[in-house]
């Protein structure tokens, strides 16, 4: 038996494991659905524009973005290819690597990502931060970085 209890979960720990899996989709989809509603944005246009915004220049070579956002290149690349279509983006040879394509926010992309921010945020402390104290904050945090020391998370922010 206490074999099993090192390498397999508890009938207690996989319930709050399933809890814990249910309620972090929820939130994605309720935050996904907001943000869809409020400002025609997906998440993953408001990954990239995120992403873009924060980066030196607004601009970052694919294979940058697609580390940042943590997608693999193929995904982004359709990605890339929408949010082109709407302006939100621009692609640009890139001058120090002719392999590689810089993505650039245009300043309608910044207007957007500006325009959906303010809802999204709100959505996240009505969703998230006001339903949690100031210390079960904090342990969400702890228990975040606990995580992340096993799972690779590739986002840079």
């Amino acid at each position: 038996m206490a074999e099993r209890r090192k390498t397999l979960p508890t009938s207690e720990e996989l319930r709050i494991w399933r809890d814990f899996i249910e309620t972090t989709e929820a939130l994605r989809s309720e935050l996904s659905s907001r943000l869809q509603r409020d400002s025609a944005l997906s998440p993953g246009d408001y990954a990239v524009l995120l992403a873009l915004r924060e980066a030196e220049g607004r601009q970052l070579r694919s294979s940058e973005l697609a580390a940042r956002v943590g997608w693999q290149r193929s995904r982004l690349s359709h990605q890339i290819g929408r949010m082109e279509r709407r302006g939100l983006i621009r692609r640009e040879e890139c001058v120090v690597d002719n392999r590689g394509a810089q993505v650039v926010l245009t300043a309608e992309g910044a207007e957007a990502f500006r325009n959906a921010s303010l809802p999204h945020l709100r959505a996240v402390w009505e969703l998230f931060v006001d339903v949690l104290t100031p210390d079960q904050i904090a342990v969400v945090g702890e228990i975040t970085a606990a995580l992340r020391t096993r799972v690779k998370v590739s986002r840079d922010t």
